[in-house]
């Protein structure tokens, strides 16, 4: 397993050793000794999976002040996964980082405490796993438009399907002072 640096600080991409034959393929998704020597969490305490069809986007989301770090993967399907870091002390606040999370590339990214966190479906369907580091407090729940122009991301789907709530984000400039410190702090439970 590697897991690389991106663009932004925190947020890694990790690319699995896979094995396969004729029967199939195994990988190893998590180990706790990578992770930590990696500066990731060694412990999520929440699993969600999600299922979605072609063009719906969800996102983005984040919670504060109760923080979530994610560790995501599509298990079925192909996304396009971003992040954006919306920590206002920081020196990349608004700017984000995509990359394709697929069946088939087996890849994850870790978003961590103190980014949005969002996702566009480019596949007939899309089954996507994600482990948090701390639990879903509604009350803490927040969300950032998903097109906003102060942010810029380039989904690859242009008539994207939104739920309600996510059509109606905050735009970047009126999220309120978000204050984590680094963006390697992981949240636990209250």
């Amino acid at each position: 397993m590697q897991v690389q640096d991106t663009v932004l600080d925190g947020v890694k991409l990790i690319v699995p050793k896979v094995y396969g034959d004729d029967r199939g393929y195994f990988l190893e998704s998590f180990n706790k000794k990578i992770f930590l020597d990696a500066g990731l969490p060694g412990e999520f305490i929440q699993d969600n999976h999600s299922f979605s069809t072609q063009d719906v986007l969800r996102g983005l989301h984040y919670q504060y002040p109760q923080w979530q770090g994610k560790l995501v993967r599509a298990l079925h399907g192909q996304i396009f996964d971003v992040a954006v870091d919306v920590r206002r002390e920081s020196d990349q606040f608004g700017q984000w980082y995509g990359a394709i999370l697929s069946q088939d590339n087996k890849h994850q990214l870790y978003v961590p405490p103190g980014y949005a966190h969002g996702f566009c479906v480019m596949s007939d369907t899309v089954d996507v796993l994600y482990k948090c580091t701390a639990l879903y407090s509604p009350s803490d729940e927040q969300s950032l438009i998903w097109n906003d122009p102060d942010v810029g991301i380039e989904w690859p789907v242009a008539q994207p399907i939104l739920s309600d709530k996510d059509k109606v984000g905050l735009r970047l400039r009126d999220i309120e002072t978000l204050n984590i410190g680094p963006a390697h702090a992981h949240s636990t439970v209250r």
